[in-house]
């Protein structure tokens, strides 16, 4: 081993002149490290710079945006609540708004009749009301298509046949299918009803084109709806007054279940789960209290042999 160590020695390996390639080999590594780190930190400058930027421009238009743009306020609707479920006779008054009111411009085609038993009608005024609608259906034996009444496994049928027939009834704006409304816009049922009763004279200044109409709660104000809702624009079947609150009020509380057709379903599902789960509850105390706690307390001694 001595002799091994006397050859390496003898070598010139581990002479003093080596130790400078050594150091050479570290600058080396170390000057490319720190053009690598600052290729790094000039990327992440940039990026930063241009998140900033783009923060900096959201939040501009955004403030821009509030300007014209009203949010709508926050109302106590009677089914907010863990617990609270719809008021189907305000859901029956919704049907008539939408009937007599909506249904001329917009659709509820994802909605089918049978839907409608035991939430706002009964079967037989769902059969009754299907079939004063025209459904076109076929072919038949001929291969054509032909008009019959409505049965209540049919769709409410839209207004118009198509979405370029809509555009051309309502000076190239398209009426939105109401089917899902209050899940597609935020806020959905206070921002619908501030609308619908928010129609008012344009500030100075606001300049609208042929066919719209001023609503500080459409964004831009310009709204090509006119307003439909107001006082006494229809009777209730069940008297109750048409104000124009009140109409927006069941019209929007119509079109939430709509939206949400399971809703009271999964409030009675929490009542049974908090049921259930309270039994559970109980029962697991109890065998925790009393069945496990003389096995839990229970001590073993191991007594020596002797």
């Amino acid at each position: 081993m001595a002799a091994s160590l006397g050859r390496v020695c003898g070598s010139g390996l581990l002479k003093a002149s080596n130790g400078a390639l050594f150091n050479q080999v570290s600058t080396f590594s170390t000057a490319r490290d720190w053009a690598k780190g600052r290729k790094t930190l000039l990327a992440c400058l940039g990026v930063a710079t241009g998140g900033a930027g783009a923060l900096v421009y959201a939040l501009e238009s955004s403030v821009k945006a509030e300007g014209v743009e009203l949010h709508a306020p926050n109302y106590a609707w009677d089914f907010y609540g863990h617990l609270s479920s719809f008021d189907h006779a305000s859901l029956r008054r919704g049907w008539e708004v939408y009937k007599n009111v909506c249904s001329s411009c917009h659709s509820l085609k994802y909605v089918a009749f049978r839907e409608l038993i035991g939430v706002t009608h009964t079967e037989a005024e769902v059969k009754e009301m299907a079939a004063e609608y025209e459904i076109k259906d076929g072919p038949n034996d001929q291969g054509e298509y032909y008009m019959r009444p409505g049965k209540p496994s049919d769709y409410v049928p839209s207004p118009y046949p198509n979405e370029e027939a809509a555009r051309a009834a309502n000076n190239g704006a398209y009426p939105p299918d109401l089917t899902y409304i209050v899940n597609a816009r935020h806020n959905g049922e206070n921002y619908i009803f501030s609308l619908l009763t928010g129609y008012c004279d344009p500030p100075a200044g606001v300049v609208l084109m042929d066919g719209q109409y001023y609503n500080p709660y459409f964004p831009g104000g310009a709204i090509g709806m006119a307003q439909v809702i107001y006082d006494e624009v229809l009777d209730f079947e069940d008297g109750t007054p048409a104000t124009a609150s009140q109409v927006a009020k069941d019209v929007v509380s119509f079109l939430t279940w709509a939206s949400n057709p399971e809703f009271d379903t999964r409030k009675r599902w929490f009542i049974k789960a908090v049921g259930i789960f309270t039994l559970l509850l109980t029962v697991t105390y109890y065998m925790k209290r009393h069945r496990w706690s003389t096995i839990k307390s229970r001590k073993i001694v191991f007594a020596p042999k002797k």
